[in-house]
């Protein structure tokens, strides 16, 4: 099933959501490149990070869903729809950045390998995905969609859709390039009604949106807003912590 997105669900949390990007780019030692990839571009609103970070590059946007590359047009970014299952890197593109998007790849442990051979001499392809399949927000989606209710309804990625720190630092060396592999865990503190729902009905829940029609969806999330909220819970203040994992892995390819 094709994963529809909806730009302005995802920029709900846009702060917490661009740190990580900002984390990733810093460890890129790149300095002239001639072309910089943002593969998984989104709505767009990271891409002139990297046309400030590298002037003088030549900026390409690429991204899967459609609905995503309108929302970076209209906001003047060139960007073209690509699939990252089906992309290899060109001769010129000395850096690639791809933020929050191999989660959603599920061959990409065998992409990346073919990706850093591909790259020029010299070349940096740096990812970050998140590392929290197996945190309440996830677990209690699978939960949920396992019950009979929903059973065979709702398809749904498990803990298999990234791989662990180690198994990335091993896949950048075994294709010859220089691994700097590593997690951070970020504290969010979100506010309002239900900011976990909130937050996984931006990325995590788009498979059940897309699976169910209206009504069925505002059943699964009256069931499972509870559950969160339990998980979750809100602080006196009216916050809530979110713990939110992430990986990250940037590999330099010296020859």
């Amino acid at each position: 099933m094709v994963t529809t997105w909806d730009p302005a669900a995802y920029l709900t949390f846009d702060d917490h959501r661009s740190r990580p990007f900002y984390d990733l780019i810093a460890r890129i030692g790149a300095q002239m490149p001639r072309r910089v990839v943002d593969l998984g571009c989104g709505p767009g609103h990271l891409t002139p990070v990297l046309a400030r970070r590298w002037p003088d590059a030549e900026i390409v946007a690429l991204d899967a869903s459609p609905e995503m590359v309108a929302a970076a047009r209209e906001r003047g970014i060139a960007a073209e729809l690509a699939d990252a299952a089906d992309w290899e890197p060109g001769p010129a593109d000395d850096v690639v950045v791809t933020n929050a998007v191999l989660q959603w790849v599920p061959q990409h442990r065998e992409l990346l390998p073919r990706w850093i051979a591909a790259l020029p001499a010299g070349g940096w392809f740096a990812m970050q995905v998140p590392g929290n399949f197996a945190a309440p927000s996830h677990a209690l989606v699978r939960e949920l969609a396992a019950e009979p209710r929903w059973a065979g309804r709702v398809t749904l990625r498990g803990t298999e859709a990234v791989a662990e720190p180690t198994e990335y630092a091993e896949l950048i060396a075994g294709a010859g390039a220089r691994a700097d592999v590593w997690e951070t865990t970020y504290l969010q503190r979100l506010t309002g009604s239900d900011p976990v729902l909130r937050w996984i009905e931006g990325t995590a829940l788009r498979p059940v949106r897309d699976a169910l029609d209206e009504d069925a969806y505002a059943a699964f999330t009256a069931e499972l807003a509870p559950r969160l909220r339990a998980a979750y819970p809100p602080r006196p203040d009216g916050s809530t912590w979110f713990p939110f994992r992430r990986i990250f892995a940037v590999a330099h390819r010296l020859d």
